[in-house]
């Protein structure tokens, strides 16, 4: 039977025992993975670091919670002050044209009038000797 596993596994170019301890080896590691504890991972120290935020927002809450009044006690009593009216708006803001939502377009480009003639110099061909 470990005759039959080491030619199952047996790696081309090496001995036969080769493929059967890298077999063993791979095994290993991975119960090495699956044992390990989660601190070599860096888990260990983000759950404790969360523990502690967590710790700091209860005691936080406490001294808030015995700040408070109890309910029914300290009211403040209702405001009695009559309502006034805001003062009314300008007449401008009413004749006023509403908000652009994009900037204005400027006019197109224009080209400086040469007077009809070309700017490129005008090529004859052929050539008329002088």
């Amino acid at each position: 039977m470990l005759q039959d596993l080491a030619s199952a596994v047996t790696l081309p170019g090496l001995p036969p025992w080769t493929g059967l301890v890298a077999l063993v080896v791979l095994l290993l590691v991975g119960l090495a993975y699956l044992l390990m504890p989660f601190s070599v991972f860096g888990v260990k120290g983000r759950l404790d670091a969360i523990e502690a935020q967590l710790d700091e927002i209860q005691t936080e809450i406490r001294t808030l919670a015995l700040r408070l009044p109890e309910p029914g006690r300290g009211r403040r009593p209702p405001v009695d002050d009559e309502w006034v009216e805001p003062p009314p708006m300008a007449r401008r803001a009413e004749t006023a044209s509403p908000p652009r939502h994009a900037p204005p377009v400027p006019p197109p480009a224009t080209w400086p009038d040469r007077g009809g003639s070309r700017a490129e110099p005008r090529v004859e061909w052929p050539r008329q000797p002088r």
